[in-house]
């Protein structure tokens, strides 16, 4: 105990009984004991405290990280989201573009036959033979 052999402890004890007494030695040894009980205790519950105010403040650290990760992977998915979003809007415009172009060419040839109607019968018996040859 703090570094003390046993002949120092047992010169202490002399010194205390010659001191103290044998009357007073007991309840004095009592009133040591709970002495360093009490500064064990104190001690120790001071070591818990800061040992927990250490965990809390590495759990605030760790949920700080976690959150900056969160914050950029949700960005990141927003982005490709984004992305992936644009190329699918510009892949519909892009159908509904043809689809319109397409629908303006019919439109332009019925209006053709509409105003030529001979040349529309011309082209519809050529365009037979030609099948019909090839």
């Amino acid at each position: 105990m703090f570094g003390m052999s046993l002949p120092e402890i047992i010169v202490i004890a002399v010194i205390a009984v010659l001191f103290l007494g044998p009357d007073k030695l007991p309840s004095a040894m009592v009133e040591i004991a709970k002495f360093f009980k009490t500064v064990k205790k104190t001690v120790n519950d001071a070591k818990s405290s800061f040992d927990q105010e250490i965990k809390i403040q590495e759990l605030k650290e760790d949920a700080k990280k976690y959150k900056e990760s969160i914050a950029k992977t949700t960005e990141t998915v927003r982005k490709k989201l984004t992305f992936e979003e644009l190329d699918e809007l510009k892949k519909g415009v892009n159908d509904v573009t043809s689809g319109i172009t397409d629908g303006l060419n019919d439109v332009k040839k019925s209006v053709e036959a509409v105003k030529n109607p001979g040349e529309a019968v011309k082209n519809a018996v050529l365009g037979d033979n030609e099948k019909k040859e090839a």
